[in-house]
């Protein structure tokens, strides 16, 4: 089974994608995301420049083969924009594999490990009532799981909070990259977010109980012993997780984190390889693994990463925002299925302009989802539809502290 074809095809419906299409000589199409919010054509590059041309004419047979030849033979290894093109090469040969078999991909990963997966959704407010309404409305679509982002006091905009509205008019959690020339500029205090989050949870837990499991996002957002203080803080109101306290590159940080707060800990969703967890899942220091399929390579080493995290008794916790397309999504609820330490899954809906792009066979229902079994990922790109949506420039927003420094988003 040969790659005939290979295509990169950049569209933009409700945000920009990038998806590469392989062909086989006999017909087959399987599909990879490439999508690298903010930074799309960078990746459009590397692979219309320097990957296609190594994969035609190559067995689309061989996963295993051509991921250690695109990673090894390039020499400069790792990065977003590598391991973005490595993914959508690696997932597109599973979903050619799976094509050719005749079954879903889970099935070529082990089969199923459970029947349905559990997903959480995003909520979010400006007060108290505004979230309330945010957790009442996720819980009517079916959600059982619900992130909770909030507004601080003082601060015009920060990440998370869907009411904050673009310029464009759509919904802030929604695209939180403006299309634009440039980042939208926002703002940030570490010291009035701890002051006011546990406020916020102590008035969730009061007006949802006990049972709703509950997630926060710290986002980059504090430093080590910051980050400590939130756990510690947040420990009364029993959450499922605190995701990306503090910047991940520094994984020895996670160990002060973990030194002081019981609060369970996720992160990795701007990580790329193995090697970014390595201390982090040998000692321990955290409870669940948020990488996106997309952006480390692809399902072949995730499936490797969540195998060693098994050993430690992590989970996997997949990152599934709308800047995953359909297609890294499906990659993702093929892997949640199949592999044995799954937690549990991040599920943003995506626009019905994405969704006429992308035929999907997944599904969502009262709160679990699933890949669905046709032969392959179960999603195909309606070229003639991704025509009708060019790139447009878009920027991820960025922070600044009152006194004008620029700190993580």
């Amino acid at each position: 089974m040969k790659i005939d074809r290979a295509e990169v095809i950049v569209t933009s419906p409700d945000r920009n994608f990038v998806t590469l299409r392989l062909t086989t000589d006999d017909g087959l199409v399987g599909l990879g995301d490439a999508t690298l919010n903010g930074r799309e054509l960078a990746v459009v590059a590397y692979l219309q420049e320097h990957v296609v041309p190594l994969l035609l004419g190559s067995d689309a047979h061989r996963i295993e083969d051509t991921w250690q030849f695109l990673y090894r033979s390039a020499y400069w290894r790792r990065g977003p924009v590598t391991m973005a093109a490595i993914a959508a090469v690696d997932v597109a040969l599973w979903d050619l594999k799976a094509k050719a078999a005749g079954l879903p991909l889970y099935q070529l990963l082990g089969g199923a490990s459970r029947d349905k997966i559990l997903a959480y959704g995003h909520a979010s407010g400006r007060d108290l009532p505004e979230l309330f309404d945010s957790i009442r409305k996720h819980q009517a679509l079916g959600y059982r799981a619900i992130r909770v982002q909030t507004a601080i006091p003082g601060l015009k905009a920060i990440y998370g909070v869907a009411a904050q509205t673009q310029t464009s008019g759509k919904r802030y959690d929604y695209e939180p990259a403006q299309r634009s020339a440039r980042p939208a500029e926002e703002d940030w205090d570490t010291r009035a977010y701890l002051r006011h989050l546990p406020t916020v949870f102590e008035g969730v837990r009061a007006e949802f109980g006990a049972e709703l499991p509950l997630l926060h996002d710290g986002h980059h957002r504090m430093t080590p012993i910051q980050a400590a203080k939130l756990g510690k803080s947040l420990e009364p109101y029993d959450l499922f997780w605190l995701e990306d306290c503090t910047p991940a590159e520094n994984q020895e940080a996670l160990r002060l984190v973990r030194s002081h707060t019981t609060t369970p800990l996720a992160i990795g969703e701007v990580f790329n390889t193995v090697w970014d967890y390595q201390t982090l899942i040998k000692d321990q220091l955290i409870d669940y693994v948020r990488s996106a399929v997309t952006h480390t390579g692809g399902i072949s080493p995730m499936k490797k990463i969540l195998d060693y995290a098994a050993q430690y008794q992590i989970k996997s916790g997949i990152h599934g925002p709308t800047d995953i397309s359909p297609v890294g999504m499906a990659a993702a609820l093929h892997l949640d299925l199949a592999v044995h330490n799954f937690g549990i899954q991040e599920y943003m809906q995506h626009g019905e302009a994405t969704n006429s792009v992308f035929e999907q066979s997944f599904s969502f229902s009262d709160g679990y989802l699933n890949p669905g079994n046709q032969p392959g990922l179960g999603v195909e790109i309606n070229v003639d539809e991704a025509g009708k949506y060019p790139y447009q420039t878009a920027y991820l927003p960025f922070n600044r502290l009152a006194d004008g420094t620029v700190h993580d988003w």
